[in-house]
């Protein structure tokens, strides 16, 4: 079995905070005297359900607990860095990061001031690592679809400074998706990826929903499409990418095993799949972690864990030279003399 970490990779599906290192958030926690539940703690990782609004509660109020350490610019930036570093560790030579600015604003200057902050974060790691990196800017669907507007014309003004796509996060069991269809086409119409969440807590027609009215190159999750056979011949005729997170889809209940997480279904369609790690803060896998589920809980080989690979960069907003070099590069992982 050729080294996981050596095989290139595109990570596309990573939230901010989620990003963090266990270590950094008890360490920022220290410093400020602020005071973590044991889930973060001895406990860690916590474990989570999504499959009732209450264990979503509790996931995120965890996550806005973890969030509350970052009170300083360089907390930001160590971050970045930080989540850059082990990125790089896991083999992935792109990164789109999603963020929420209006989830940090209010301690930053406002969204417009945090999301400089975030850019220039994000440059910074770049330099330091040689990782490339996007970001992504998403709307919460728990807020006012007022609110998904203003931050799709916030993303547009960085479409030359890094930002490369517009998202939808949060639990998608609440609030009506066909109400942000505007942010969606505000965001497109700048030329940037329509990302958001769908077919993870909510099955195949919250799919079709998403497909009808936010239009997306990909979407988050989306593995619940493997339910309806035409659902996903839809995915596969349109062209969108899924980004699959085994670790979070079963920490948060969606499936009960790795084994069942159908990725294999999903490609044998025809779909394109990203393994994601999602917010390794909670679930307590990174990338390359993703992969290495994958091989031991359902033997995928390493033809197939490089088609994953491959799969990530077709999806990704990496420069053209960056995703040719990256392809060669995985044949290359493939082709290698395992001895």
């Amino acid at each position: 079995m050729r080294p996981l970490h050596d095989l290139p990779k595109a990570h596309l599906h990573l939230h901010f905070t989620g990003s963090m290192r266990h270590a950094t958030l008890l360490e920022l926690a220290q410093r400020d005297g602020i005071n973590l539940p044991p889930a973060l703690t001895e406990e860690w990782p916590p474990e989570l359900s999504g499959a009732d609004e209450k264990g979503w509660f509790r996931f995120q109020r965890l996550y806005d607990v973890a969030r509350s350490v970052l009170r300083t610019e360089d907390d930001v930036r160590r971050l970045v860095r930080e989540a850059a570093e082990d990125d790089v560790a896991d083999g992935a030579r792109w990164t789109e990061i999603q963020v929420d600015p209006s989830g940090y604003g209010a301690r930053f200057g406002g969204i417009t001031a945090f999301t400089d902050l975030v850019i220039d974060a994000v440059r910074e790691a770049e330099r330091s690592t040689g990782l490339g990196m996007g970001v992504v800017i998403a709307a919460n669907r728990t807020r006012h679809p007022m609110d998904a507007r203003t931050l799709a014309r916030l993303a547009t003004q960085y479409v030359d400074r890094g930002v490369v796509g517009f998202g939808l996060s949060n639990d998608e069991r609440r609030g009506e998706t066909t109400d942000f269809a505007r942010a969606f086409r505000i965001a497109a119409d700048a030329g940037l990826a329509s990302v958001p969440h769908g077919g993870e807590l909510r099955g195949p027609d919250h799919v079709t929903t998403c497909l009808d009215h936010l239009h997306p190159n990909r979407l988050g999750h989306g593995v619940r499409a493997a339910e309806d056979p035409r659902v996903l011949e839809r995915i596969v005729a349109e062209g969108v990418a899924l980004e699959v997170c085994p670790a979070s889809n079963v920490s948060l209940g969606v499936y009960a095993t790795v084994e069942e997480v159908p990725v294999r279904d999903l490609m044998a369609a025809g779909a394109t799949v990203a393994l994601g790690a999602d917010d390794p803060l909670l679930f307590g896998t990174r990338l390359a972690g993703q992969y290495a589920l994958l091989r031991a809980a359902q033997d995928f080989s390493d033809a197939e864990l490089a088609e994953l690979a491959l799969g990530s960069w077709r999806a990704s907003r990496a420069p053209q030279d960056v995703v040719e070099t990256a392809a060669a590069d995985v044949a290359a992982w493939l082709a290698a003399d395992d001895a």
